[in-house]
């Protein structure tokens, strides 16, 4: 990831966030994509500090579109690789409980 400046956008431990806040930019860019406006991302996001940082970001991304797709390809990735390693606990008990209902049904 080659560094790109931005006031609004800090690239830190690998990824990007909202300048002098731990929000990173990937939950901005889905909150925009899932049609909500700047003033409810900063209603949920209140750790972004300004209306003006959440509009920063969101053109920081408007600008960028490769980088961005790319990154988020990538979190997207690492997530999911991260979700296989280590399973939800409840999914072993859940599987566990599903076999002994199936042994006892039939």
């Amino acid at each position: 990831m080659s560094p790109i400046k931005s006031e609004y956008v800090e690239q830190r431990n690998g990824g990007y966030y909202v300048a002098g806040s731990r929000v990173s930019l990937d939950s901005v860019i889905y909150a925009f994509r899932r049609g909500e406006s700047p003033e409810t991302i900063l209603d949920q996001y209140s750790a972004i500090g300004s209306l003006a940082k959440v509009y920063g970001a969101i053109a920081f991304a408007l600008d960028h579109p490769q980088a961005m797709d790319a990154y988020l390809a990538e979190q997207e990735r690492i997530w999911e690789q991260g979700r296989r390693q280590n399973p939800p606990a409840n999914a072993d008990r859940v599987h566990r409980a599903r076999q002994e209902r199936t042994v006892r049904s039939t």
